[in-house]
């Protein structure tokens, strides 16, 4: 019979052996681009992170985590890879499927730009080869379809970029271009299609070319994903891929080259819209009302501005406020119900600009610029710049807090901060 004091000591030992908050996927667990939490890093080096490790290839891929495990997808000598690695860097295993489709942009794009999602139970991975695939936990393939040999090339002037989302037993996936468009419900255990709904609309040049990636939602007692793209924000049931509702007018002067890259973040049954291009100084921002029935255009608008806006930084909410990374480097705060700014600021200026969406974890905003410097900045009632912090690399991938650390992934490395 064990002695009390040695079941205390299993119990203690039990109970303070934590995994890491989960950051499941590429905005994080609640879709929001942020985390409550503490302690998380203000100011580093590039010398003096926790760990680096080195990648086989460019990815703009944000990792996930999951317990004590990291997944990436990268190109590993031109064959798209999915990496697995412990919380001090070792890599576990690696998972390869066929050749990489090159991008076309090299300096911005990649063959990995759409980020991993988990669930614990698995790892769904989607490459711009057109592989899609589910992975158990220790690398081994569960299934694979390739969307390109089955549907078409996805045809787009920059490189594929929605990342799936699960919602219950689906893995739910956009495939919006200048083509036959449609979104559809992946069974988790199969890869089958449960549906498949198409999203067609009539707009201008490119205005149907979307990266942006499903915001899961709830519609009354209903799980549904609300999607943005060729200038209609859209909502679908998740079980069913019936549509719901839908909301137009956002493009009213019917300007052309207006892709749908940055990806909407909702609070409380408020949806931020991120409308145009802020680099060309065309950008405007829309709230709209979650509801309703049918064409909602008309009802459901709550406010719009075109004092500010974003381009390719996705929003991202923490307490109550939407944070808008803009293209150059400015940030403002403002809420969600009116669209009044409580606050703007800059970061400081260079001739680079911002491609990967900003997170919050514990009030502290983090912004990766292209360039590989990394700003980290209190945020709330006000900004207060904390750091500037040159990683010696270009990030295109969005950082990813979890456990008081955070992961930064560059062109050639993996980070992690404390």
């Amino acid at each position: 019979m064990k002695s009390p004091l040695s079941l205390i000591l299993a119990s203690f030992l039990l109970f303070s052996t934590a995994y890491p908050e989960d950051w499941p996927s590429w905005r994080g667990p609640d879709h929001t681009g942020s985390r409550a939490g503490e302690n998380y890093p203000t100011e580093w080096a590039p010398d003096s992170v926790l760990w680096k490790v080195p990648l086989p290839g460019k990815g703009a891929s944000a990792p996930v985590v999951h317990g004590d495990r990291i997944f990436v997808t990268t190109p590993d000598e031109g064959i798209d890879s999915v990496l697995a690695f412990d919380l001090e860097g070792k890599q576990l295993w690696k998972t390869q499927f066929g050749a990489e489709r090159p991008a076309k942009h090299r300096e911005l794009g990649t063959s990995s730009n759409s980020s991993p999602v988990t669930d614990g139970k698995g790892v769904y991975v989607y490459f711009k080869s057109g592989t899609f695939a589910a992975l158990e936990m220790d690398g081994s393939v569960r299934w694979q379809r390739n969307l390109a040999e089955e549907f078409g090339p996805q045809e787009l002037y920059w490189d594929q970029g929605s990342s799936a989302v699960i919602v219950g037993d689906l893995l739910i996936l956009p495939r919006l271009h200048a083509g036959n468009s449609w979104v559809a419900g992946f069974d988790i255990a199969t890869g089958d299609i449960r549906w498949k709904t198409e999203r067609n609309y009539d707009v201008p040049a490119e205005n149907d070319n979307g990266y942006t990636t499903p915001v899961p939602i709830r519609h009354g007692n209903r799980d549904a994903v609300l999607i943005w793209c060729s200038d209609h924000v859209t909502t679908y049931a998740a079980d069913t891929g019936e549509l719901l509702w839908s909301s137009g007018g956002f493009n009213p002067n019917g300007m052309k080259l207006w892709p749908h890259i940055a990806t909407p973040v909702v609070v409380d049954e408020v949806a931020v819209i991120p409308v145009g291009r802020d680099d060309r100084q065309q950008a405007s921002v829309y709230g709209l009302k979650l509801g309703g029935e049918g064409d909602v255009t008309e009802t459901h608008r709550l406010w719009s501005t075109d004092d500010f806006g974003v381009y390719v930084a996705s929003p991202v909410a923490y307490e109550g406020k939407v944070y808008l990374l803009r293209h150059k480097g400015g940030l403002v705060a403002i809420d969600p119900k009116t669209g009044e700014p409580h606050w703007e600021a800059e970061f400081p200026r260079a001739a680079d600009a911002y491609y990967a969406s900003p997170v919050v974890a514990g009030g502290i905003l983090y912004a990766a610029r292209e360039d590989g410097v990394v700003f980290a900045a209190r945020v709330g009632g006000k900004f207060e710049l904390l750091s500037e912090n040159g990683m010696g690399e270009q990030i295109l991938a969005s950082p990813v807090p979890f456990d008081g650390k955070l992961l930064l992934r560059g062109e050639t490395h993996l980070f992690c901060v404390d």
